[in-house]
């Protein structure tokens, strides 16, 4: 038997050359619309945070990094997952996350889903 297995999107995905057995399995999809809306919670909940000034000239830069990608018709997930893993350890350094709370951390959530397999670092980073 042969299997020819093009573009595959989900959060949990199972190739197998035999038998399988599968439990349980959860997976999130989350299309590129439904990201920039989280990308939009993400800058206001960022306006509630109060961060240290060289912090917050840092996030400033990797905000405008990930706007001028996600508005893109067709956006680059590797450039977008690494400003937003940047993005994420600074706020996690300054304790953003304590501050802001989930007002931050679904959206970031929300995102590194929408990156897939490049959104785990920022997953770990969360928690």
């Amino acid at each position: 038997m042969t299997f020819n297995i093009r573009n595959q999107t989900a959060g949990v995905i199972n190739n197998v050359a035999g038998n399988q057995h599968v439990g349980i399995q959860r997976g999130r999809v989350v299309g590129t619309d439904d990201a920039r809306q989280a990308f939009a919670d993400l800058r206001e909940a960022l306006l509630t945070v109060s961060l240290p000034p060289q912090a917050e000239a840092e996030a400033r830069t990797r905000v405008k990094q990930i706007d001028a990608e996600i508005k893109e018709p067709e956006p680059d997930r590797n450039r977008v997952a690494e400003s937003l893993r940047r993005l994420t350890r600074l706020l996690s350094s300054v304790g953003a996350f304590a501050a802001a709370g989930t007002a931050l951390i679904g959206p970031l959530q929300t995102l590194a889903a929408w990156l897939g397999e490049l959104g785990q670092p920022i997953m770990q980073l969360l928690g």
